[in-house]
Protein backbone atom coordinates (compact mmCIF):
# COMPACT_ATOMS: atom_id res chain seq x y z
CA UNK A 1 0.00 0.00 0.00
CA UNK A 2 2.87 2.57 1.05
CA UNK A 3 4.44 1.65 -2.62
CA UNK A 4 1.01 1.97 -4.51
CA UNK A 5 0.60 5.80 -2.71
CA UNK A 6 3.57 6.68 -3.38
CA UNK A 7 3.01 6.12 -7.52
CA UNK A 8 -0.06 7.76 -7.27
CA UNK A 9 1.56 10.99 -5.83
CA UNK A 10 4.27 10.01 -8.79
CA UNK A 11 1.56 9.48 -11.48
CA UNK A 12 0.11 12.33 -10.36
CA UNK A 13 2.62 14.74 -11.14
CA UNK A 14 1.71 14.33 -14.90
CA UNK A 15 -1.79 15.39 -14.96
CA UNK A 16 -3.13 18.77 -14.01
CA UNK A 17 -4.38 19.37 -10.42
CA UNK A 18 -7.80 19.24 -12.00
CA UNK A 19 -7.96 15.89 -13.33
CA UNK A 20 -6.64 14.78 -9.80
CA UNK A 21 -9.42 16.48 -8.10
CA UNK A 22 -11.66 15.71 -10.58
CA UNK A 23 -10.70 11.43 -10.00
CA UNK A 24 -10.76 11.96 -6.29
CA UNK A 25 -14.15 13.49 -6.58
CA UNK A 26 -15.57 10.98 -8.42
CA UNK A 27 -14.42 8.09 -6.48
CA UNK A 28 -15.99 9.08 -3.50
CA UNK A 29 -19.29 8.62 -5.42
CA UNK A 30 -18.54 5.02 -6.78
CA UNK A 31 -19.95 2.29 -5.42
CA UNK A 32 -20.19 -1.24 -5.78
CA UNK A 33 -23.13 -1.78 -3.91
CA UNK A 34 -25.07 -2.30 -7.11
CA UNK A 35 -23.76 -3.75 -10.42
CA UNK A 36 -25.58 -4.12 -13.26
CA UNK A 37 -25.66 -7.55 -15.50
CA UNK A 38 -26.38 -7.35 -19.78
CA UNK A 39 -27.40 -10.89 -20.74
CA UNK A 40 -27.18 -10.78 -24.71
CA UNK A 41 -27.57 -7.73 -25.80
CA UNK A 42 -27.27 -7.13 -29.15
CA UNK A 43 -27.66 -3.70 -30.15
CA UNK A 44 -24.38 -1.63 -30.07
CA UNK A 45 -26.09 1.46 -29.36
CA UNK A 46 -28.32 0.19 -26.06
CA UNK A 47 -25.06 -1.32 -24.64
CA UNK A 48 -23.19 1.70 -24.86
CA UNK A 49 -25.84 3.54 -23.31
CA UNK A 50 -26.33 1.00 -20.69
CA UNK A 51 -22.67 1.92 -19.96
CA UNK A 52 -22.88 5.69 -19.66
CA UNK A 53 -25.58 5.56 -17.53
CA UNK A 54 -23.70 3.16 -15.34
CA UNK A 55 -20.77 6.13 -15.08
CA UNK A 56 -23.29 8.94 -14.84
CA UNK A 57 -24.79 7.22 -11.49
CA UNK A 58 -21.66 5.62 -10.33
CA UNK A 59 -22.02 2.70 -11.00
CA UNK A 60 -18.41 0.92 -11.38
CA UNK A 61 -19.13 -2.62 -12.40
CA UNK A 62 -21.00 -4.42 -15.20
CA UNK A 63 -20.96 -7.65 -16.22
CA UNK A 64 -21.67 -8.60 -19.67
CA UNK A 65 -22.91 -12.55 -20.29
CA UNK A 66 -22.38 -13.00 -24.45
CA UNK A 67 -24.12 -16.61 -24.83
CA UNK A 68 -25.52 -15.74 -27.95
CA UNK A 69 -24.78 -12.25 -29.00
CA UNK A 70 -21.32 -10.45 -28.94
CA UNK A 71 -21.25 -7.32 -26.70
CA UNK A 72 -20.18 -4.19 -28.86
CA UNK A 73 -19.56 -0.60 -28.01
CA UNK A 74 -20.37 2.55 -29.76
CA UNK A 75 -17.82 5.52 -29.13
CA UNK A 76 -20.26 7.97 -30.21
CA UNK A 77 -23.15 6.70 -27.56
CA UNK A 78 -20.65 5.70 -24.86
CA UNK A 79 -18.96 8.84 -24.52
CA UNK A 80 -15.68 6.82 -23.23
CA UNK A 81 -18.19 5.52 -20.47
CA UNK A 82 -16.00 2.33 -20.39
CA UNK A 83 -12.92 3.38 -19.96
CA UNK A 84 -13.57 4.19 -16.37
CA UNK A 85 -15.70 1.31 -15.87
CA UNK A 86 -14.75 -2.50 -14.72
CA UNK A 87 -16.31 -4.62 -17.74
CA UNK A 88 -16.32 -8.13 -16.88
CA UNK A 89 -17.34 -10.96 -20.20
CA UNK A 90 -18.33 -14.45 -19.94
CA UNK A 91 -18.57 -15.83 -23.47
CA UNK A 92 -16.83 -19.16 -22.70
CA UNK A 93 -18.33 -21.75 -25.39
CA UNK A 94 -20.20 -24.71 -24.66
CA UNK A 95 -21.01 -23.27 -21.10
CA UNK A 96 -24.18 -21.41 -19.29
CA UNK A 97 -22.27 -18.51 -18.62
CA UNK A 98 -25.20 -16.88 -17.60
CA UNK A 99 -26.00 -19.61 -14.68
CA UNK A 100 -21.98 -18.57 -14.26
CA UNK A 101 -22.75 -15.35 -13.19
CA UNK A 102 -24.98 -15.95 -11.37
CA UNK A 103 -22.88 -18.19 -9.06
CA UNK A 104 -20.07 -16.01 -9.25
CA UNK A 105 -22.51 -13.24 -8.07
CA UNK A 106 -24.68 -14.88 -5.37
CA UNK A 107 -20.72 -16.20 -3.92
CA UNK A 108 -19.85 -12.15 -3.77
CA UNK A 109 -22.76 -11.78 -1.84
CA UNK A 110 -25.38 -10.07 -3.99
CA UNK A 111 -29.12 -10.97 -4.35
CA UNK A 112 -30.07 -11.70 -7.94
CA UNK A 113 -32.59 -8.68 -8.93
CA UNK A 114 -34.52 -9.65 -12.49
CA UNK A 115 -35.98 -6.29 -14.12
CA UNK A 116 -38.99 -7.69 -15.24
CA UNK A 117 -42.68 -6.86 -17.14
CA UNK A 118 -44.81 -4.61 -14.78
CA UNK A 119 -46.82 -6.88 -12.40
CA UNK A 120 -44.37 -9.60 -12.06
CA UNK A 121 -42.39 -8.16 -9.21
CA UNK A 122 -41.85 -5.67 -6.49
CA UNK A 123 -42.77 -1.57 -7.68
CA UNK A 124 -39.06 0.49 -8.23
CA UNK A 125 -40.33 2.60 -5.70
CA UNK A 126 -41.16 -0.07 -3.10
CA UNK A 127 -37.93 -1.75 -3.91
CA UNK A 128 -35.55 -2.45 -0.68
CA UNK A 129 -31.81 -1.58 -0.89
CA UNK A 130 -31.13 -2.13 2.63
CA UNK A 131 -31.55 -6.14 2.74
CA UNK A 132 -28.28 -5.77 0.77
CA UNK A 133 -26.41 -5.99 -2.56
CA UNK A 134 -27.73 -5.95 -5.64
CA UNK A 135 -27.02 -7.55 -9.22
CA UNK A 136 -29.71 -6.30 -11.48
CA UNK A 137 -30.35 -8.17 -14.74
CA UNK A 138 -31.64 -6.48 -18.04
CA UNK A 139 -32.20 -9.00 -20.88
CA UNK A 140 -32.28 -8.66 -24.29
CA UNK A 141 -34.24 -6.41 -26.48
CA UNK A 142 -36.36 -8.51 -28.06
CA UNK A 143 -36.75 -11.34 -25.57
CA UNK A 144 -36.13 -9.82 -21.95
CA UNK A 145 -34.17 -12.67 -19.21
CA UNK A 146 -34.03 -16.06 -19.99
CA UNK A 147 -35.72 -18.59 -17.92
CA UNK A 148 -32.08 -19.13 -16.18
CA UNK A 149 -32.39 -16.04 -14.99
CA UNK A 150 -35.86 -15.97 -13.79
CA UNK A 151 -35.61 -19.33 -11.99
CA UNK A 152 -32.22 -18.45 -10.00
CA UNK A 153 -33.51 -14.92 -9.24
CA UNK A 154 -33.97 -13.76 -5.36
CA UNK A 155 -36.12 -10.42 -6.20
CA UNK A 156 -38.09 -9.06 -9.48
CA UNK A 157 -37.99 -5.41 -10.18
CA UNK A 158 -40.49 -3.72 -12.26
CA UNK A 159 -41.13 -0.12 -13.58
CA UNK A 160 -45.06 0.85 -13.41
CA UNK A 161 -46.35 1.62 -16.87
CA UNK A 162 -49.80 4.04 -17.90
CA UNK A 163 -49.23 3.75 -21.30
CA UNK A 164 -50.22 1.57 -24.02
CA UNK A 165 -46.57 -0.01 -24.70
CA UNK A 166 -45.70 -2.43 -22.18
CA UNK A 167 -42.11 -2.42 -21.97
CA UNK A 168 -39.39 0.46 -21.82
CA UNK A 169 -36.56 0.46 -24.33
CA UNK A 170 -33.66 -1.06 -22.11
CA UNK A 171 -31.65 2.00 -21.98
CA UNK A 172 -34.05 3.59 -20.67
CA UNK A 173 -34.92 1.13 -18.44
CA UNK A 174 -31.92 0.77 -16.64
CA UNK A 175 -31.45 4.75 -16.51
CA UNK A 176 -35.17 4.98 -14.83
CA UNK A 177 -33.64 2.32 -12.25
CA UNK A 178 -30.24 3.45 -11.68
CA UNK A 179 -31.63 7.33 -11.25
CA UNK A 180 -34.32 6.13 -8.14
CA UNK A 181 -31.34 3.25 -6.52
CA UNK A 182 -28.49 5.52 -6.63
CA UNK A 183 -30.45 8.48 -5.50
CA UNK A 184 -32.10 6.39 -2.58
CA UNK A 185 -28.87 4.64 -2.23
CA UNK A 186 -27.42 8.00 -1.36
CA UNK A 187 -30.03 8.97 1.18
CA UNK A 188 -29.72 5.92 3.11
CA UNK A 189 -27.16 5.30 6.09
CA UNK A 190 -26.40 2.06 3.93
CA UNK A 191 -22.08 1.50 3.57
CA UNK A 192 -22.78 1.87 -0.23
CA UNK A 193 -19.00 3.69 -0.86
CA UNK A 194 -15.81 1.84 -2.30
CA UNK A 195 -13.47 0.64 0.49
CA UNK A 196 -9.97 2.54 1.23
CA UNK A 197 -8.05 -0.21 -1.00
CA UNK A 198 -10.57 -0.63 -3.96
CA UNK A 199 -9.96 3.45 -4.30
CA UNK A 200 -6.51 3.55 -4.16
CA UNK A 201 -6.56 0.40 -7.22
CA UNK A 202 -9.29 2.04 -8.72
CA UNK A 203 -7.35 6.06 -8.37
CA UNK A 204 -3.59 4.22 -9.77
CA UNK A 205 -5.91 2.49 -12.76
CA UNK A 206 -7.54 6.06 -13.70
CA UNK A 207 -4.74 8.09 -13.19
CA UNK A 208 -2.73 5.62 -15.96
CA UNK A 209 -5.70 5.74 -18.53
CA UNK A 210 -5.17 9.46 -18.40
CA UNK A 211 -1.68 9.41 -19.05
CA UNK A 212 -0.45 8.42 -23.16
CA UNK A 213 2.92 7.07 -21.57
CA UNK A 214 1.81 5.24 -18.59
CA UNK A 215 3.78 2.55 -18.82
CA UNK A 216 7.08 3.95 -18.96
CA UNK A 217 6.61 6.32 -16.55
CA UNK A 218 5.31 3.47 -14.25
CA UNK A 219 8.52 1.66 -15.12
CA UNK A 220 10.36 4.99 -14.65
CA UNK A 221 8.92 4.86 -11.09
CA UNK A 222 9.72 1.81 -9.92
CA UNK A 223 13.31 2.37 -11.19
CA UNK A 224 13.78 5.49 -9.02
CA UNK A 225 12.94 3.11 -6.34
CA UNK A 226 15.84 2.29 -3.52
CA UNK A 227 16.93 -1.56 -4.04
CA UNK A 228 15.72 -3.83 -1.07
CA UNK A 229 18.72 -5.17 1.01
CA UNK A 230 18.07 -8.34 -0.49
CA UNK A 231 18.60 -7.15 -3.96
CA UNK A 232 21.38 -5.42 -3.59
CA UNK A 233 23.48 -8.39 -2.23
CA UNK A 234 25.62 -9.69 -5.37
CA UNK A 235 26.59 -12.93 -3.66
Amino acid sequence: MMIQRKLIDYLSGFVTPHRVETIEKILQQRTRYITIVLEDLFQAQNASAVLRTCDCFGIQDVHIIENKNKFKVNPEIAMGASKWLNLFQYNQQDTNNTLEVIKSLKQKGYRIVATAPEGKGVKLEEFDLSKGKIALFFGTELQGLTEDVFINADEFLTIPIVGFTESFNISVSAGIILHHLSCQLRKSGINWALSENEIQNLKTEWLKKSLKDADLIEKQFYKSLPLRNDLKKTD
